[in-house]
């Protein structure tokens, strides 16, 4: 089988994720390009007429319903327009959601409203290589050596914007949706293909579903997963929705195929990164962030903690934020790795102080990730035009994303994994001194606890 041009479409409802899904088909030798918004035919003509896969980094997970009608959507049309037979819409492998914020339900009513054709659209959670599974649609994810219920997990079920307090997904998104979802469980999942294609036929026919979730366990399980997404779109264009356990699905099957390994190469052996001065900035109150934090201050980092309420406070933002970016342009002149962060873990006291302020000016908490998120973003632009720094890192993914949004760039490219979900990358940008800067954009629950050294080394992390 000869891999078309043009594979796979994907829209990444956070900055971290969107990299994460990148890095997933980077490591099968699929030259893959995130995009800060949907690129124009012109542009991929021009700079990159040979990429196999197209990224669109997004903010979705941040929006309201009425967001998504009004910005998302017509993202997911231009998705289409792109050309390749498969669109994913990548959500968080914890599945962060709710109906007021981040809506999944309300993204299958959209795609199946844009893409008219489709009957049902598949949704994947499960992603082994990232320790998430789906068993009897329960969704599980590992911390350290323990793997939690989702709803039992020490960070995601208190999570500050979208608590995920319901580990049943069919329960979970049925208050985002009235389209019936149903589960093909991970008993069919160990059934043959033809008879797991079969069964899917059948639900789909005789229960009118729209969402139809599937058990995750095992790669061969994403195997069989990634043929039956692309028999489907075969006939027509279609979309996925999914974490990139939907990435993970497609290249086992596609590498799965004799004919394709030459297409699979080590990314990682391609492209050399040597030690460099870093810095960090972190909007993330996870606690495997916080160890990471310590781990790195521990190791020779500098570290700078902050007050979000007075980087948001347009009563003092301007001065304090000032006065911020002399301190770290100082640092980095010196030669030092720096970290400037907000939080070190849940129960950090700037956590429910940033709550309360929102409140008090008539905010929801959901809004400090984009308000922290766009003041990082323009402490980071201001330290690269000042400095000779060449590498990024963001932690926290709505961080990440309104962080990076404020940079002169409009794509990146993987060059070197480091932790499962948040590679290095190069930036592309029409400004000379952005262009080729090196970022990494890491989730609050990704990464070993010394992370942030391996980015500052440039090595590798064995999976």
């Amino acid at each position: 089988m000869q891999l078309q041009q043009k594979l796979l479409s994907f829209y990444g409802d956070d900055f971290t994720g969107s990299t994460d899904a990148m890095e997933a088909l980077t490591r099968s030798g699929l030259k893959t390009v995130l995009f800060l918004k949907p690129p124009t035919k012109e542009l991929l003509d021009e700079k990159f007429a040979d990429i196999q896969c197209i990224g669109i980094a997004g903010t979705s997970r941040t929006m309201t319903p009425e967001q998504m009608e009004e910005e998302l959507k017509p993202i997911l049309k231009q998705m289409q327009e792109l050309g390749a037979p498969v669109n994913h819409y990548k959500v968080c492998s914890t599945f962060d959601s709710s109906p007021s914020v981040g809506n999944i339900g309300k993204v299958l009513e959209m795609v199946l409203e844009i893409n008219t054709t489709q009957d049902f659209v598949p949704i994947i959670a499960g992603a082994p290589p990232l320790h998430r599974y789906t068993v009897f649609g329960n969704h599980f994810a590992r911390v350290d050596y323990k793997t939690f219920r989702l709803d039992k997990h020490p960070v995601m079920s208190n999570h500050p914007i979208t608590p995920m307090q319901e580990a049943d997904l069919i329960k979970h998104l049925a208050d985002q949706t009235d389209y019936f979802i149903d589960l093909v469980d991970i008993l069919t999942m160990n059934d043959s293909f033809a008879e797991l294609e079969e069964i899917v036929n059948k639900i789909v026919k005789n229960r009118k579903t729209k969402g139809l979730l599937f058990d995750v366990l095992t790669d061969d399980h994403l195997t069989k997963i990634g043929k039956l997404i692309l028999e489907k779109s075969k006939a027509n264009q279609s979309y996925v929705i999914g974490s990139s356990g939907v990435e993970y699905a497609l290249t086992n099957y596609w590498n799965s195929m004799n004919e394709n390994q030459e297409q699979i190469a080590d990314s990682d052996k391609e492209n050399k990164v040597t030690k460099e001065q870093v810095l960090v900035v972190s909007g993330s109150c996870s606690p495997i962030t916080s160890d990471q934090i310590k781990h790195a201050l521990d190791n020779g980092f500098t570290g700078l903690k902050v007050s979000p309420v007075k980087l948001i406070d347009s009563k003092t933002n301007s001065t304090y934020l000032n006065s911020l970016m002399n301190d770290v342009k100082e640092q980095i002149d010196e030669g030092k790795s720096i970290i400037v962060y907000s939080a070190l873990g849940p129960d950090d006291i700037s956590i429910d102080e940033t709550r309360e302020y929102l409140q008090a000016i008539g905010k929801e908490p959901s809004n400090s990730g984009q308000l922290l998120g766009e003041q990082f973003g323009t402490l980071i632009k201001k330290t690269v035009e000042n400095t000779s720094l060449k590498r990024i890192v963001i932690a926290g993914g709505d961080t990440s994303s309104y962080a990076t949004l404020k940079m002169n760039i409009y794509a990146l490219e993987m060059i070197r994994s480091i932790a499962p979900g948040a590679p290095l990358c190069k930036s592309y940008s029409d400004i000379q001194r952005f262009n080729g800067l090196e970022i990494a954009l890491k989730g609050g629950q990704l990464g070993q606890v010394d992370y942030f050294s391996k980015v500052h080394q440039g090595n590798v992390v064995k999976v």
